[in-house]
């Protein structure tokens, strides 16, 4: 399972700045001009877990696999990018595409750099790109709703389901409020809002950008975001691209040493990963051995066989059994054997929900 988070903003925020030091790569171009990316640049994002360096190093594991969660930096909107204006379309067509929205907001002055509206305004540059994105809702609603309303009329129940969800949402996004707000009443609507795959039903994450020297505590600017995030239920952190570009190349003593220096504990990406994998409700569960330690990843609530899953399609339809150890115990009692000597390994079935932080072995049958 993939999960991928699109990296959106207005032109020359950082967008791709920020991709590069994600990935730790110059694969998206990074010029100070509109437009500058207008294919998405994917990369895939290994997501930090002090707790898979534990579990490798009890079980004596040859390599380390952490989980992974995908950033794509999408192309820069501009405002009629719900009419197709600049590169509206595909923009909008990429966002789609992915899980998640991280929204990076410019808030950082910096003369050398070009914005698009000429003026320093994180609020007024989200709700540009809100407003876009609730556009093309709005229009794409306008028409869905309408038509499975006439057919619930003939008694068709998905389609009395899609109109009364579906009819909620559109309700929202002509009062200006997005479509995540929509609230479900049963499975079968919840099912069906997420088969619509409405661009304001996906949640957001805003990381501000800020200059150097307020990496650590942030400014006036990305206070001003920190408020707005609270007031929807979104999440916020503050991250300088700057920095975080300046951090690739550099091996880990040099990285801590350059950090100290700004007063910084650890890396704003590894905020910006770890934010963006809670955003999505993801949890990481563990497979360990001699060969290898690695973290999977699966949404909370997930069942045992689900997770299996994860590992090979094989597992999950042969599923028998899964031999569970919580991480707390196989690192207090040193491992998986010690961990059945004293009882704390638990056979579980299809029906167990996984655990953040389990340690799993599948037993399967095919």
């Amino acid at each position: 399972m993939g999960f991928r988070c699109g990296i959106v903003g207005l032109p020359n925020v950082g967008k791709s700045t920020l991709f590069n030091a994600l990935t730790e790569t110059q694969a998206a171009q990074a010029a100070n001009y509109p437009f500058c990316t207008i294919e998405p640049n994917v990369g895939n994002v290994g997501v930090p877990d002090a707790r898979l360096d534990t579990l490798a190093k009890i079980a004596g594991s040859q390599k380390i696999i952490p989980t992974q969660l995908g950033f794509v930096d999408i192309a820069g909107l501009v405002r009629g990018a719900s009419k197709g204006e600049g590169l509206g379309n595909q923009f909008l067509g990429n966002i789609r595409e992915v899980d998640a929205i991280i929204h990076v907001l410019r808030c950082f002055e910096n003369d050398d750099i070009q914005h698009v509206d000429n003026r320093v305004d994180p609020l007024s540059d989200a709700d540009t790109v809100e407003t876009e994105l609730m556009l093309s809702d709005l229009e794409s609603l306008e028409k869905r709703v309408p038509a499975a309303a006439k057919k619930a009329t003939s008694g068709d129940k998905e389609a009395k389901a899609m109109a009364s969800v579906l009819g909620q949402a559109l309700e929202l996004l002509r009062e200006g409020k997005p479509a995540r707000l929509t609230q479900p009443k049963d499975d079968e609507e919840e099912r069906l809002f997420k088969q619509a795959q409405l661009l304001t039903a996906k949640p957001v994450l805003y990381v501000c950008n800020v200059e150097e020297e307020s990496a650590a505590t942030g400014n006036a600017h990305s206070a001003r975001v920190f408020e707005k995030a609270k007031a929807e239920g979104a999440e916020a952190v503050v991250v300088s691209a700057a920095i975080e570009a300046d951090l690739i190349g550099m091996d880990s003593e040099e990285r801590l040493a350059f950090l100290a220096e700004l007063g910084l504990h650890e890396t704003g990406l590894n905020r910006v990963i770890r934010a963006g994998y809670d955003l999505l409700h993801l949890l990481t569960f563990f497979t360990v051995g001699p060969k290898e330690a690695r973290a999977w990843t699966v949404h909370q609530g997930a069942k045992a066989p689900e997770a299996a899953g994860e590992i090979h399609s094989d597992m999950q339809r042969g599923f028998i059994r899964a031999e569970t150890i919580a991480f707390d115990d196989f690192v207090a009692l040193g491992g998986e054997a010690g961990a059945r000597d004293a009882g704390k390994l638990r056979q579980e079935g299809k029906e167990y929900i996984v655990k953040d932080g389990d340690v799993m072995h599948f037993k399967f049958n095919v």
